[in-house]
């Protein structure tokens, strides 16, 4: 990410923060000239401390200085949790990140890590890298999911599939929110590499081909391990519901776990065995 796109990111991002937070929960009279949804920026400024100028250009995306202290001062007032500051951060502070363009993670993942992937028969479970790339899965996540395998590596991408393969929108029934989860993980990383182009390539493709994906991406949620609920509605096994949790692989910062697992008291464990062990006669 260059340093225009950066600012817009960060401009984006303070936006839709702002436009969040209704003028009544912030100590503001609402009015009746209010043209925009949220707090206006004078009121973000104020609850900050900061100068209104300042602010503005902030949010301009002009190339200001800005300090840790002062930068905190503004998530406070916006309201961010612990993920959207250290977003807010990466952006805000040209050396808050990688700052140069970082080779993507290789495609081998370490035996104990496959081992890992295979002993969990029943969670469906996948390994993305910091461009949500699928790397590795197992044996359940096929089942539930796409037979990996048979997707070209190139297209083998978690927020392309998401959005280009019809069989995960007849799967989950909150689509969205399955989406936006995996949307809300991938800005952590595009915050974090700010000097890699690649991002804003496949953005500008995302964008220009799925006008969801605009929408949802604009909406500017950030979280480096997001937990969802799930529920989908498989071809074959019907209703399953699943908790999703997202790992850092220790040692491989770039590497994600995401695991499926079947909610208490549902039967999708028990849904998922019979269609393997279908399979297998």
């Amino acid at each position: 990410m260059n340093s225009a796109s950066r600012l817009q990111a960060l401009s984006a991002f303070l936006k839709s923060k702002r436009a969040g937070i209704s003028p009544e929960s912030a100590g503001f009279p609402s009015g009746t000239r209010r043209r925009t949804p949220g707090l206006r920026r004078e009121e973000v400024a104020q609850l900050a401390g900061v100068s209104i100028t300042w602010y503005t250009w902030l949010e301009q995306g002009r190339d200001i200085q800005a300090s840790p202290s002062v930068l905190d001062c503004v998530a406070s007032a916006l309201r961010m949790n612990a993920d959207e500051r250290k977003y807010l951060y990466s952006l805000a502070l040209e050396g808050g990140s990688s700052t140069l363009p970082v080779e993507p993670t290789s495609a081998l993942i370490s035996p104990s890590l496959q081992k890992i992937l295979s002993e969990l028969t029943y969670c469906p479970a996948i390994v993305s890298d910091r461009m949500c790339n699928i790397v590795g899965w197992n044996e359940a996540a096929c089942f539930v999911f796409l037979d990996f395998e048979r997707i070209p590596s190139e297209r083998r991408n978690m927020i392309r599939l998401l959005f280009e393969r019809p069989e995960f929108r007849r799967l989950a029934v909150n689509w969205e929110q399955f989406a936006s989860g995996f949307l809300s993980m991938f800005r952590s990383y595009y915050g974090r590499y700010v000097g890699d182009e690649w991002y804003d390539v496949f953005l500008g493709e995302m964008i220009t081909a799925y006008p969801e994906f605009k929408n949802m991406w604009e909406h500017g949620q950030v979280s480096y391990a997001p937990e969802v609920h799930l529920e989908f509605r498989h071809a074959k096994g019907g209703k399953m519901v699943y908790e999703l949790t997202s790992l850092s692989v220790s040692g491989q910062d770039d590497l994600r776990l995401s695991i499926y697992t079947p909610a208490p008291d549902t039967p999708t464990e028990s849904k998922l065995r019979r269609l393997m062990e279908e399979r297998v006669k």
